[in-house]
Order: C-alpha cells, then structure tokens, then sequence
C-alpha cells in the first residue's frame, strides 16, 4: 500500500485527533513490557470485554492480536470517541487481571498508542501487519496457525462469536465472498508487507497518511497539525491512478496474477515513477502485491520506459491542477 510522510517526531506528548469514522491503529502494552495474557482465559475474557464494548459504542474492528505483552486494534470509531472505547476496554481488564492474580496497580502503561490512518492507503496493509504480527515475531508459523487473532475470521475459522468486521475489508478484494476470501489468503501468503518502521512513522506524532490526507485531517477537525520536511510528492494511489487513466488498466488488473501487456506495462511504470518521488521498492511491491524481487526487475527497465515515465510525471501534474 502507499506510505506515509516521515516527519520528526518530537517528545511532547501531543492531543488525541478524534472524529466519527476515523481509522486507528492502537497498540496497548503492558506496563514495563509485563505480560498481560497469562492463560487462555486471559485471551478470552479480554475477547470478551472488547465484544462487550463493540456492542456498547458501536465501533467497527476490522483487524485484531492479542500478544503475551501488547495488543494490536485496527478500529473505526463512530460517535463515541476512541478515549473513552480504550478507557473503558483497559480498566475493566485491569480489574479482572488485579482480582484473579491478586496484583494492584496499573497493568498497561500509561498511555496507548493511537495512530489516525489513511485507509485507502493503509487498511489492508495494516490488516496483513497485524494478522503477521506472531509470525513476526516467531509465536506461530503461519497466522492460521495463532488463535488470538481476527485472521481466522478472515478465512472462516472462528469458533463461537465472531469480533472482527471482515466483509468491508473482504470486498476490497472482490464482491463474491468466495473469489474474495480466495484473493485475501494469497495477499497474505505473498512476500512483503510493511515494515515496523513504516507503520510507526508518524506525521506530528499521531498520524500516518500522505499530505492530502493531513490537510484533510486538519480542515475536518480544524486542529494545527506541525508541519515538515515532506518526503514524498505524490502517493502511490495517485501514481496507479494516472496510469490507468492513460493505459485504461484497472487498479484490481494491475494487482492481479495476469500478464497481459497493458498490466505489466502498467506495473513497471509505478515502480519507475513511484522511485522517481522516493519510494523504495518494497512499498511498491506492497501496494501491486508483488513479491519485492519484481519490483526490482522492473527498476531495471527504466531505460526502455524512460518517455512513458515522462508521460505519467505529465500526467500526475495534470490531475493535481484539477483539484487546486
């Protein structure tokens, strides 16, 4: 998927961005890096708390994990704001940790991390990190094969009640559920996803987007977000969109398997351009879902393309002006 603008991070801690429909990515952490999942009815009553409170306020949760000493949220807010879903969730854990190991004080640390995201660029990204997340880290040798995740949910393996809204992110990949749930197991099957660095880099701290999305968190919420050194020009989504516009290839051809002319073409001229704004080339290979070693055969190509790669630079300026 697309990446963020890196901009330095400063020490202050900064306000929550908060509004109906906002995407975050929360990550809890045991205070001291203490685990906070001791037994399997730790993981389930904590399952159990968050189901409560979904159906409490109302929120949407597209992807979860609940690790030894952390947990990671993808969440849509609606009306009730996300301060008050985290304050509730993590107090009432807290009381049943404290009662049943006969521990007091605080079990997370102080504050949670809460990053404001871009979905069209980000959600599925951010889903496949999760989902990856003890694979990562060495828990399980594949996502299917870790229980404390919203993974299974994904590809029709939860026993008893289900957490995670699966179909909006399901749809993304198509809109008859079994060709979709088919294409959600090959994205995350496939090599390559974001890396821990890219998903915590941060505009001021608290949001992870390009600068369209910054300026539109800005004028919704009209709080001041700090500027800095931007780091690309244009996104990924806006590169893909002028090559569609020119080569009348769609996004969902460009990330499928097929190797007509146009696709391919249109691939390596995202890889070309998108290199040109600085992205390297394990972003692209995240966002056409193509292996990293692709991305870079196509790099090497850039001689061949050069005049086309001009086009598209022409083309992004073009659209661009369109929206001033």
């Amino acid at each position: 998927m697309g990446k963020s603008i890196c901009y330095g991070l400063g020490m202050a801690r900064k306000p929550r961005i908060e509004f109906e429909g906002a995407l975050y990515h929360v990550i809890t952490r045991g205070n001291q890096r203490q685990q906070i999942f001791n037994a399997t009815e730790d993981y389930e009553r904590y399952l159990k708390i968050l189901e409560d409170y979904k159906l409490r306020y109302d929120f949407l949760i597209y992807a979860y994990i609940l690790m030894e000493n952390h947990v990671h949220l993808l969440m849509e807010t609606k009306e009730v704001p996300l301060s008050k879903i985290l304050q509730g969730i993590n107090q009432r854990y807290t009381m049943y940790f404290n009662r049943r190991y006969a521990t007091v004080g605080h079990l997370f640390q102080g504050r949670y991390k809460a990053m404001l995201c871009e979905r069209d660029s980000y959600l599925l990204s951010l889903v496949k990190y999760i989902h990856m997340n003890p694979v990562r880290l060495g828990r399980a040798k594949s996502p299917a094969a870790y229980p404390w995740s919203s993974h299974r949910s994904y590809i029709g393996q939860t026993r008893g009640r289900g957490i995670a809204d699966c179909e909006p992110v399901l749809k993304t990949f198509g809109e008859h559920r079994r060709k979709a749930l088919r294409a959600y197991r090959e994205y995350i099957e496939e090599k390559g996803m974001l890396r821990r660095e890219d998903v915590y880099a941060t505009v001021d701290q608290r949001i992870v987007g390009d600068e369209r999305f910054v300026e539109e968190v800005k004028k919704r919420t009209g709080r001041s977000v700090v500027p800095g050194k931007r780091r690309y020009l244009y996104t990924l989504p806006e590169i893909a969109k002028a090559v569609e516009e020119m080569y009348a290839v769609s996004l969902k051809q460009l990330r499928s398997k097929g190797r007509g002319e146009e696709s391919g073409r249109g691939r390596r001229l995202i890889s070309l351009v998108a290199k040109e704004y600085g992205y390297k080339g394990q972003a692209v290979a995240e966002y056409l879902w193509r292996d990293p070693s692709v991305i870079t055969r196509y790099l090497e190509e850039e001689n061949r393309l050069g005049s086309e790669v001009e086009n598209v630079h022409a083309k992004l300026i073009e659209n661009r002006n369109k929206q001033v």
